[in-house]
């Protein structure tokens, strides 16, 4: 997985590579947010896929690096990317962890070991995963099924997508 690896020169973004969905494959809107720390460094990013251009966010994607404070969640609470996903809804319902289940998953030659999150809001679809660069992918979908194959869409993003110019 040498595509899962820390860069050496640092852009004007994050210092991780981000592991989503190239905008080029979604057929509406993408948004990318990045979290920043008081020294400036970055401590996450998250990309938010809507779908057909404004007819509602359909899926968050979130990076957040070892050491993030958004990883940080209280036992019961959603991960953070769920907390967005039902912003962008302007869904101010109480959603919280039901369940977790560890499964297997076969990436290519890797074996990902992706974690089902169950939520009280059952349109919510949540899966995490710890890359091998230990950042923390969070995938959150609202009213569609994650299901195995879109794994095989993630790939790493162009650092250029991250930098301001």
């Amino acid at each position: 997985m040498s595509f899962l690896r820390r860069r050496s020169a640092t852009p004007a973004g994050p210092d991780f590579d981000v592991l989503a969905m190239d905008p080029g494959d979604w057929p509406g809107n993408l948004g990318a947010g990045l979290l920043p720390a008081p020294d400036g460094t970055c401590q996450g990013v998250f990309l938010r896929y809507d779908l057909f251009g404004g007819r509602g966010p359909a899926m968050i994607i979130g990076n957040l690096p070892e050491g993030s404070p958004a990883r940080d969640v209280p036992e019961g609470e959603v991960p953070f990317e769920v907390g967005q996903l039902l912003l962008a809804l302007e869904n101010d319902e109480e959603v919280t962890v039901v369940s977790t289940e560890d499964v297997p998953v076969m990436q290519g030659d890797n074996l990902l070991i992706v974690r089902r999150v169950k939520l009280s809001e059952s349109r919510i679809s949540c899966v995490q995963f710890d890359r091998s660069d230990n950042v923390l992918v969070t995938i959150a979908a609202w009213d569609r099924p994650i299901t195995d194959d879109l794994y095989a869409l993630l790939k790493p993003l162009p650092a250029e997508l991250f930098q301001q110019g």
